[in-house]
């Protein structure tokens, strides 16, 4: 008889924002007449800028013709797109990264998912805490996750990010294979300095381990010395893959399209301790189990590119994080201390005295059917704090703002 994974078993109760939905689900059906506002689910509310909107017709348009009808593309991108990302995302910073080492996909949640299929087995994986949940279910499912202890898991080095380290992970006491960076952070919404990074860049090379840097939200860095990719930092690319996305930037949630950069300067162990290139493997992985991006996405994502589109993209941007400026302080009015919202569109919330990160959701979405994230969801030092997201949009942000205002805190 055919066995089920026994890993998945191991993995405990719903995907966080699953379990989030149905809780959201059973208020709506208790309190009908009360609209719901989330301030949790980090979905955008900007609709398609209009240059990707007119990008998108003309490809379909040209999928309409026998002469400009593309079928199967190739499983890397489109070098249309491929090449205008080193232009205007790397060219401009000085870095080495070329089109070859752009991989487009259909997100960064699945690249980032997927990437470990790469490694050993038996590869020790460390993640910051708090920490987006697909990379501790991704290789607990892989089966390095070991044993679901209630509150962690036993086979993972575990970086605590708090106050007390001011967010910035110490090196851990076990060495790990594969470090999982998210910066700036889902989901303190904090950030790395440039020397901070470059530490961790040089941990890396020392311990012959892989950085996985997650910057979906780079496009929100506000700051000086807070880099936006990860190969500002010298020697990056013998050690670091870097994911980036179009999700969160120029609203491309439900239209899918992301990338990931595997330079060809970062080798491992293969299985006779004899180096192989990650992005030889990478293309191999894309090419038998992914059919590429779509054509009509491609063109879309490409328009970002341009001026109309660079102009109109960071108009989306910038007022997201004028809403995580109002949502901070709203909450600080509260009395409840609060971190990120600067470099990105994430708040992190400190919950009040003795009241844990569930506690407080429910106590918020029962009182003013507002709904936030659970810090508890992404790791252990994730309790007592919540996570509030800044993608609503200017109207449903002020009306959130005067639910806050009335909370019980």
């Amino acid at each position: 008889m055919v066995r089920s994974n026994e890993n998945y078993a191991k993995i405990p109760g719903n995907y966080l924002f699953a379990e989030i939905a149905r809780k959201v689900a059973a208020h709506k059906e208790a309190n009908p007449d009360k609209k719901v506002i989330s301030l949790g689910i980090g979905d955008v509310t900007h609709p398609l800028i209009p240059t990707v909107i007119a990008a998108m017709h003309k490809a379909v348009d040209e999928m309409g013709q026998s002469e400009s009808f593309r079928g199967y593309g190739p499983e890397q991108g489109y070098a249309f797109l491929r090449e205008a990302i080193v232009r205007h995302d790397y060219a401009p910073r000085n870095l080495s990264i070329t089109a070859e080492d752009i991989f487009i996909s259909d997100g960064s949640k699945c690249d980032v998912g997927n990437f470990q299929e790469l490694f050993a087995a038996d590869a020790k994986v460390a993640v910051t805490d708090p920490v987006y949940p697909v990379y501790v279910d991704s290789n607990a499912m892989a089966g390095r996750a070991g044993n679901w202890t209630g509150s962690k898991w036993d086979n993972l080095i575990y970086l605590p990010c708090t106050k007390d380290n001011a967010f910035v992970p110490d090196f851990p006491k076990e060495t790990p294979d594969i470090i999982y960076l998210c910066y700036p952070n889902n989901p303190t919404g904090t950030v790395l300095c440039k020397d901070a990074l470059g530490a961790w860049v040089e941990y890396a090379r020392k311990v012959g381990a892989v950085i996985l840097f997650d910057s979906a939200y780079e496009a929100y860095v506000t700051e000086e010395n807070i880099p936006h990719s990860i190969y500002e930092v010298p020697g990056a690319e013998e050690v670091a893959v870097e994911f980036r996305s179009f999700s969160k930037t120029a609203g491309f949630t439900g239209t899918r399209c992301a990338y990931v950069v595997v330079p060809k300067a970062l080798r491992i162990a293969g299985p006779d301790g004899n180096p192989v290139f990650l992005q030889a493997m990478w293309n191999r992985r894309q090419a038998t189990k992914f059919n590429g991006c779509s054509y009509i996405v491609q063109r879309g994502a490409e328009a970002i590119y341009t001026l109309e589109g660079q102009e109109l993209v960071s108009k989306v941007v910038n007022s997201y994080m004028a809403n995580a400026a109002k949502i901070r302080k709203g909450v600080q009015d509260l009395g409840l201390e609060t971190f990120g919202g600067v470099n990105a569109p994430y708040i992190w919330v400190r919950t009040p005295e003795g009241l844990g990160s569930w506690d407080f959701f429910e106590r918020l979405l029962s009182q003013t059917s507002l709904v936030c994230t659970p810090g508890a969801g992404f790791g252990p030092s994730g309790e007592g704090y919540v996570r509030l997201t800044a993608f609503g949009t200017a109207t449903q942000t002020e009306e959130a703002l005067k639910r806050l205002a009335a909370l019980d805190a």
